[in-house]
Formats: C-alpha cells, sequence, structure tokens
C-alpha cells in the first residue's frame, strides 16, 4: 500500500506511526510543514515545505496537491482535524482518512464560531474519521452528530524498548519513588498531584507505626506552570522531597520509568493516554484521573487505581495503599505489563489502522 501521512513531523507520534507502517512493508511518505525533531526511518521519504505557521495550512496546498498527484498514494492520513485536516480538505484528494488528536477536538473548536465551522467542515469532508480513544470520539461526535461510525485507532507501544526494564520487587525497599512524565500545564494536573503527594507525606509522618518508606515524587517534563508548581511545592512544605528533572527526549522515557516504581497522571483533559501505556510496558501500577481516555487503559483495580480527576485527597489514598503494600506494586505492574503487550503493542495497532485504511479504499472504490 501507498501511504502519505499528512501530519506535523515533529510530533513523536507522526514518527511513530510513519515507521511502523513502513517495517509493515509499506510505502509512507510524509507531506509536512514542521521540521523534523526525531528520526524517521531511512525507507520513509519525508517531504519538508516551508514553515509558515497557521498560514502554512493554506498556503502549501498547492504543493501538497502536486506531490499527491506524483506519489498517487492509495490513501492520505492528515493527523489533527484543526490544521492538516484543513489542507487535506482543500487538497480534495480521495479517499482520506482524518486522525483526531486532542486539543483538535477539545480546545480548538471553542476558540469562535469560526474554529467550530472549520473543525466541522474537516470532519464531515474526509472519507472516514479516527481517534485514538472512545471518549474522544464521543467527544467528536458530539462536534458533528451526524458523522460516521468513527475508527478507533490507539497509540501502540514499542515493547522492545522496555523489555529490560525490572519489575517493582514484591519487597518493601527503604525508599520509594512517586513520579509521572508529562508537560507541566494545567491540564495535566500536576498541580493535583503535587497536593496529593504533600497529603500523602503529611499523612505518613503522623503515623509512624505505618513504617513508610522514604518518598520522593519525580516530574519529568517542563512546561508553562513549571515555576508556579515549585512555588506550589514550597508552599505546601515539600519541595525538598520534589525532583523537578524537566524534559527530556523521547527515547529517554525508558530509563526515567525505570526510575519510577508508581506512575500518575492525574490529568483535568486527556484524550489517549500514551504514557500510562509506556508505564504499563515499563511494569509500573499506576494511579489516574477518570479524564477523558485514561480509564480506557487503566483496568481499575488490577493494572492501577482510578480516582476521581481535582481530587488530591483520593489520589493521595490510593497512593497510600500502593506505598504500604509492596506485593500489590508488584502484581499491578505485571499486570499493567500483561494487558499492553496484549492490547496496546505497535503490531496490533499497525494492523488496526490498515484495517481503517483497507475498508476507507475499499468503501470509496464502492462509491465511485
Amino acid at each position: 500500500m501507498k501511504i502519505v501521512l499528512l501530519a506535523a513531523s515533529n510530533s513523536i507520534h507522526t514518527v511513530r506511526w510513519a515507521n511502523g507502517l513502513s517495517d509493515a512493508a509499506h510505502e509512507v511518505h510524509v507531506i509536512t510543514q514542521h521540521p523534523i525533531a526525531d528520526p524517521f526511518d531511512p525507507a520513509v521519504k519525508v517531504h519538508s515545505l516551508p514553515f509558515r505557521s497557521v498560514l502554512g495550512y493554506f498556503t502549501m496546498v498547492p504543493a501538497v496537491r502536486k506531490l499527491i498527484c506524483e506519489i498517487q498514494p492509495d490513501i492520505v492520513n492528515a493527523h489533527y482535524a484543526s490544521g492538516y485536516g484543513t489542507t487535506a480538505r482543500l487538497v480534495g484528494y480521495h479517499p482520506w482518512v482524518l486522525s483526531v488528536w486532542g486539543s483538535d477536538i477539545y480546545d480548538f473548536p471553542h476558540k469562535s464560531p469560526l474554529h467550530k465551522w472549520l473543525a466541522r467542515r474537516n470532519l464531515l469532508a474526509a472519507d472516514r474519521v479516527a481517534s485514538t480513544s472512545y471518549s474522544m470520539a464521543e467527544e467528536t461526535r458530539a462536534l458533528v452528530p451526524d458523522l460516521d461510525d468513527i475508527a478507533i485507532t490507539p497509540f501502540g507501544i514499542d515493547l522492545s524498548k522496555y523489555s529490560a526494564i525490572n519489575p517493582v520487587p514484591a519487597e518493601q525497599r527503604h525508599s520509594l519513588v512517586i513520579g509521572t512524565v508529562k508537560t507541566m500545564s494545567c491540564k495535566y494536573g500536576v498541580d493535583t498531584l503535587i497536593e496529593a503527594f504533600a497529603l500523602l507525606i503529611e499523612r505518613l509522618h503522623s503515623h509512624p507505626e505505618l513504617k513508610a518508606p522514604k518518598l520522593t515524587l519525580r516530574l519529568v517534563g517542563d512546561g508553562e506552570q513549571s515555576a508556579d508548581l515549585e512555588v506550589l511545592a514550597s508552599r505546601l512544605g515539600v519541595s525538598g522531597s520534589i525532583e523537578f528533572v524537566g524534559r527530556v527526549p523521547h527515547e529517554k522515557v525508558p530509563e526515567e520509568l525505570a526510575r519510577i516504581d508508581i506512575y500518575v497522571a492525574l490529568s483535568r483533559l486527556e484524550s489517549f493516554g500514551v504514557a500510562i501505556l509506556e508505564a504499563g510496558a515499563a511494569c509500573r501500577p499506576v494511579v489516574v484521573s477518570d479524564a477523558g481516555g485514561l480509564p480506557e487503559v487503566t483496568i481499575e483495580g488490577k493494572t492501577g487505581f482510578v480516582v476521581p480527576r481535582e481530587n488530591p485527597q483520593a489520589a493521595s489514598e490510593a497512593l497510600e495503599r500502593l506505598v504500604l503494600h509492596p506485593e500489590l506494586r508488584h502484581c499491578m505492574g505485571l499486570a499493567a505489563q500483561h494487558h499492553v503487550g496484549k492490547n496496546y503493542s505497535w503490531d496490533a495497532c499497525i494492523h488496526e489502522m490498515l484495517g481503517v485504511y483497507e475498508k476507507t479504499i475499499s468503501n470509496f472504490q464502492k462509491g465511485r
């Protein structure tokens, strides 16, 4: 199959889709106006156009149309209902699939009536719409009620990158690391995590008979809230127990997960939850909020705990259970790894996406 991905080449998810489809013996072209951040496989053909920000999605249309006419793909897959979805609609090549990612559905349409109109036009113009999660598919359907069936195409995990990581021990240790790898922004609820951590520290200090291990909170990532989060940690008296690591390259994420014993994601808004799958692949138990796709990738009571969003008390109580019960941490981590391997390997997710492509092509040919 000859596939064109119309997507941001500076996104690790674009790189992973392109490389995965190429590894499955398909000819993959990426057309983009964004700079390359992570390496594509040599077999993937990247067509880079000048970056012109928002305007570029419109001005690049003639060049994209020319490239697609030369490539003659079996299918075009535009990623993001806003920018590249607009380009794909204006290019007018069929068949094409529009993959929604998150902010293009949760944020973009609510900026103004014009933004909503544009997102709706793009979604309705596609031959098929795909979402990484059922929760985001429902949000998409709320935006465009008359949209046909939405395909679910989750991001997959390269399990080989996590195979060398040891499970968390089943015995109690002197110290434990609670952590997250997220952008430090309001929607990801890192402030809630710091508040939950402070409550946990206070509770354990007031009950020495529990014989809890020494705790560290490791925050990996940067963002517009970083400085405010450091102030919050200081105000709550836990700054000495928190490590603000900053952003790390994607290839270093497995190393960071190996340093963490319990992974936490208390997002206010989350389209899918690939970080939870990465933590599961690393054999780590999780505590997540009930936002968006997080409960979809977490089996409550088996691979981790799901707590109400913006509820530091509930998060603290879930963390306490994992901190005080090492065998529970160990068993949940093993269950998480099994869950990810069975349902979210890259091979399985690539197979799912190829099935969507094949069905879209078949339906288009029948309709001609």
